[in-house]
């Protein structure tokens, strides 16, 4: 099952830490920490840090550098209006998705 469900992680994830970031502002060790505190313990953080700069450069989030006591600053994400639209559009396939699924396990048409 693990392998089955780190493929399926790989579609959902950008959509499950936009998710993350509507409730409120976060940067890339706390979006970690609290999936896997949700049940995704094999979420590297690497896997993480790379998301957040694949949804930095398509313009999803906005960024701003905060200072950290240790070491250098910190960049903590917020979803912006883009990213809030993307989400959205990206609710609405789940449903979508998941609806269809439903009935298949069902034996439905």
């Amino acid at each position: 099952m693990a392998r089955l469900l780190t493929e399926m992680l790989k579609g959902t994830l950008e959509g499950i830490v936009l998710a993350t970031l509507s409730g409120r502002p976060a940067y890339g060790y706390e979006i970690t920490a609290w999936l896997r505190e949700q049940g995704f313990s094999d979420i590297a953080e690497g896997t993480v840090y790379a998301l957040l700069i694949r949804v930095e450069k398509r313009g999803l989030v906005d960024v701003e550098k905060v200072p950290s006591e240790k070491g250098p600053p910190r960049k903590v994400y917020s979803l912006n209006t883009e990213g809030r639209e993307y989400l959205e559009e990206f609710w609405g396939t789940w449903s979508f998705l998941t609806e269809r699924l439903e009935q298949l396990r069902e034996g439905g048409e």
